[in-house]
């Protein structure tokens, strides 16, 4: 037996690589990454969106006992990941709520991923887990919350609303017998995400009310106050208001302090979603812009979109922390060693997760080395530049704006003199995505076939709006002098 486990050892040495064998390894990659951002900035060498379809390749390439060359790898992953579709990377990307990648980040990860340190309980490692809740009391003191309001670093913004929807369902007692006479009040324009959360809470079966929406896509409060005293009156229980902080369609920001003021008149949990422009907080506008998010109960906040980290952290922070304790907070016999003997919260305790990445490293390290100064002027600096897009927008001709921008999301469409005005925007959308130098994504609001910038990629800078202006009035001036658009027929 033990010559058969000694067999097996010298084959599993395979994946322990010695010093030499590392630094080749490491030196192929870091290469391949250096050459990838030395040309970051040319979107004609790495535009923004490739219409391929490559990846197929990769299915070509059995897993199976032996291994293929490094180099070999490194050419399936850069022709059929990193040579199609969106680049989240760029400077060009103007769709959808960019994410991040700072460089320093990354760094954080390979650190974090090479040491494996567990960060779900503080028995396994203490200071990992102080780390991530240093990090929970900073955001939670410029959100405005008490000290007592506990958090935790997720995956992203989808599982972090999760999390706070089941605090709220479990701190209003909501249970099967009751659970028809619960309502919840959120918009139209609330991202999908709180929806499928709904869902995934075993809340499918509430009263859910979509609230109309003002002129600049917020929240209207009349409607809602007239919506939860049409409740009360019909026996009902309105428990959980949800709402926005910069939407993903519009970047519309609610009335927070109002609606604040009125869950509290009725007993209602607000939860805010702040995924998109939580940490425009970090600058004197964003301050005043979400006046009102410090008296809600919980709040989510997306690092990898306003501090341009690596896609796969997101944050939620609840006032009243023991709720979170209360729906998450499990013991079993096999961890009765984990027992916290210090004044600190484990993430297991607050969170879904028990098996938790060490999460905390890859925003920790780049705040440290590079301080909130840059990360400040950065997200000032988006905010400049989507004002100075909106004003470019008003001067090109036959163009419909949508609301002048609360964040950094501008909508807008052309209208054509005649013919299908939303056949008109599908076109210059195509036209755009097959140039691939910038990208806009696209929406539907009020049936309408809206085109959108939206503009957080921290490589974008002033240049990179004036090539997707340039680029924007090419397009349009192609699809005008189309036959099917021009009239001539």
């Amino acid at each position: 037996m033990r010559d058969k486990i000694k067999a097996y050892e010298e084959q599993a040495k395979a994946i322990e690589p010695d010093a030499r064998q590392r630094r080749t390894l490491r030196d192929a990659i870091v290469n391949y990454t250096e050459q990838f951002l030395e040309n970051i900035h040319d979107l004609e060498k790495i535009p923004a969106f490739r219409v391929n379809d490559t990846g197929i390749d990769l299915t070509k390439q059995p897993i199976a006992d032996e291994p293929i060359d490094l180099e070999k790898a490194i050419g399936l992953v850069a022709k059929n990941v990193d040579n199609e579709g969106l680049n989240p990377a760029s400077g060009g990307h103007f769709g959808y709520i960019p994410g991040g990648g700072i460089y320093s980040s990354s760094l954080g990860d390979y650190w974090a991923d090479i040491t494996n340190r567990y960060a779900g309980v503080f028995f396994a490692n203490s200071g990992a887990v102080r780390m991530e809740n240093h990090l929970i009391n900073w955001m939670k003191e410029f959100i405005g919350y008490p000290q007592s309001a506990l958090g935790n670093l997720a995956s992203g913004g989808s599982i972090a609303n999760l999390t706070a929807i089941v605090a709220a369902r479990d701190a209003a007692g909501i249970r099967a017998e009751n659970i028809s006479r619960q309502v919840i009040y959120l918009s139209k324009q609330a991202h999908h995400c709180i929806n499928k959360a709904i869902n995934i809470a075993g809340l499918r079966e509430c009263q859910v009310r979509h609230i109309a929406l003002d002129d600049g896509f917020r929240m209207d409060m009349e409607a809602l106050k007239k919506a939860i005293e049409a409740d009360l009156k019909e026996g009902l229980n309105p428990w959980l208001l949800v709402g926005s902080a910069g939407t993903t369609d519009t970047g519309a920001v609610d009335p927070l302090d109002s609606m604040a003021d009125i869950a509290l008149r009725h007993g209602l949990w607000l939860h805010v979603d702040a995924a998109y422009g939580g940490f425009f907080m970090l600058t004197e506008y964003g301050k005043k812009q979400f006046r009102g998010i410090e008296k809600s109960d919980s709040v989510v906040m997306d690092p990898h979109k306003g501090l341009f980290l690596p896609y796969g952290i997101g944050v939620v922070i609840v006032r009243h922390g023991s709720t979170l304790r209360n729906s998450f907070a499990y013991e079993a016999s096999y961890m009765q060693d984990t027992v916290n003997l210090a004044d600190e919260v484990s993430p297991a305790d607050v969170s879904p997760e028990l098996t938790k990445p060490f999460r905390g490293l890859r925003m920790w390290l780049p705040l440290m080395i590079h301080g909130l100064k840059p990360f400040r002027a950065a997200l000032d600096e988006k905010l400049m530049l989507t004002r100075y897009l909106y004003l470019q927008l008003r001067k090109i001709p036959r163009i419909a704006l949508g609301p002048e921008p609360e964040l950094t999301v501008i909508t807008f469409r052309f209208v054509p003199d005649d013919g299908d005005a939303c056949q008109f925007n599908r076109e210059v959308a195509r036209k755009i995505h097959e140039d691939g130098r910038v990208f806009l994504s696209t929406t539907t609001i009020d049936g309408i076939y809206t085109l959108r910038f939206a503009i957080l990629a921290f490589r974008a800078h002033l240049e990179s709006i004036d090539l997707a202006l340039s680029i924007l009035k090419e397009k349009y001036e192609e699809v005008a002098g189309q036959a099917e658009f021009s009239g001539r027929h």
